[in-house]
Parts: C-alpha cells; structure tokens; sequence
C-alpha cells in the first residue's frame, strides 16, 4: 500500500470508531472525531501530516 492509503485507512478507522464511542459512550469522544476532520483538512493546505511523520518513523524501525 502506499503511503497516502495507509493514512485514509487510519483517519477513516478513527473517525468511525470515536462515532461509535461517541454514540454508545461519551459525546466527548465527537471531539476527536473533529480533530481527526481538521487535520485532514489542514493537511490538504498544508502537505504536512502527522500521521505520515508517524508511520515514516514506524516503517523506518521495522525495516532496521
């Protein structure tokens, strides 16, 4: 997968599992749902992610 598919997979899980919690739990957790919003959407102004930064870092352990 490249890297841009990986980081819509994880927004995409993130975002449907703080709904979830939202609903079932604590609408507190509709707050991170909107976080995870505004850094998509800063990151499609911006080209910085820290997502991306996260996993560069991740996939650059696993290869050592």
């Amino acid at each position: 997968m490249k890297m841009e598919q990986y980081i819509r997979a994880i927004a995409g899980t993130l975002i449907l599992v703080s709904l979830i919690l939202g609903q079932l739990h604590s609408h507190y957790w509709l707050l991170f749902t909107a976080f995870v919003g505004l850094n998509l959407l800063q990151s499609a102004f911006t080209n910085l992610c820290p997502m991306e930064t996260i996993l560069e870092k991740i996939f650059k352990i696993s290869k050592v």
